[in-house]
This record gives structure tokens, sequence and C-alpha cells, in this order.
């Protein structure tokens, strides 16, 4: 398959774009849709997810949201002491932090919680993905609606009926009839 690279002055996003050129060639003559391209740098929201905290971080709050209020060493322990009861503390503590856990004193030692669960925690990356898309303004953000709606419908017609619900739902709570 011959692909070429849009250079990265063609794209001002400063990114280089992979094309597929015989697909490209026949969606110039109205063959077919446009050829998929992969942005570098860009990474998609499943792997933002994983990345938004380290691997450590993840399995640390993966292991709260399962147990409740927990303590260090129920932490330590349920890692079957593979990493070193230091290094739980200061995970703990980094997540506290960040505002993912809270904590009480209890005795000599703290005992965690979540304060979020783990779907909002993935709501929350889902929201800073959009708005990363679709910026502060709303100039450009048409062509990446429909792009939305495009590989939706492309995908699953559930699903965009699914939408369709939603934003009709979210005009109703915004008193916007249709």
């Amino acid at each position: 398959m011959e692909r070429f690279r849009l250079s990265e002055m063609a794209f001002q996003g400063g990114q280089n774009l992979d094309i597929d050129r015989g697909a490209f060639n026949a969606q110039q003559s109205g063959m077919m849709k446009p050829p998929r391209f992969l942005l570098r740098g860009f990474r998609r929201p499943s792997d933002v997810a994983l990345t938004a905290l380290g691997h450590l971080e993840r399995q640390t709050l993966e292991e709260i949201w399962r147990r409740g209020e927990t303590s260090v060493r129920d932490i330590f322990v349920s890692f079957e002491k593979r990493i070193a009861y230091t290094t739980v503390m200061t995970t703990l503590d980094r997540l506290y932090k960040k505002g993912l856990l809270s904590r009480r004193k209890d005795g000599r030692a703290f005992l965690y919680s979540a304060m979020v669960t783990s779907e909002e925690f993935e709501q929350r990356i889902a929201e800073d993905v959009i708005d990363g898309l679709l910026g502060q303004n709303s100039e450009g953000v048409e062509p990446i609606l429909a792009c939305i709606v495009d590989t939706i419908s492309d995908n699953d017609r559930e699903l965009l009926n699914e939408l369709d619900r939603l934003i009709k739902q979210k005009r109703r709570e915004l008193g916007q009839e249709d």
C-alpha cells in the first residue's frame, strides 16, 4: 500500500499525517469516504485514561474502588508485598494530593477512600479530551462534531440514536425544546 506524508507545514497543528494514497485518490474521484489517518502525537481517550495516572497509581486507585476505605497496610498486603511499603504510602499520598483520595487519621495511620467513582473518573477524562478537541472558541467546532457523528453512525446506528436522545434530553433540561 503506497503511503505519503503531509509535512508539518501542511498541517498547522505541527503534526505529521500518514495517509493511504490509494484511498486518498479514490476519495478525490468521488468513489469513497476520505481515508483514515493517524495523527502522530494524538492519543485516543482510552490511552489518555490509562496515562492520566502512573501505572501504580492506577492500580492503587482501582484497589481502593474495589475495597472502599482502606489503609496503607491493606493496599500493601493486596499487592502481595511486591512493592515496598513506603512506595505504597507515597503513591496514596500522591493520589490524595491530586484530589482523587480523601484520608482521615485513625490512630497513627491514615485511612484512604476514593473521592470519585471509577465512572466519574472516566467521565472527567472524557470531558477533558472533548474540551481539548473543541477548545475555548466555537470556530472549527462544526467539523469536529460532524466527524463525531460520522464516526458514531459508521460504527453503530443504535449509538447514533442514543446520541440523538441525549441531545434532546439536554435541550429539554436547558429549556430549548426542538
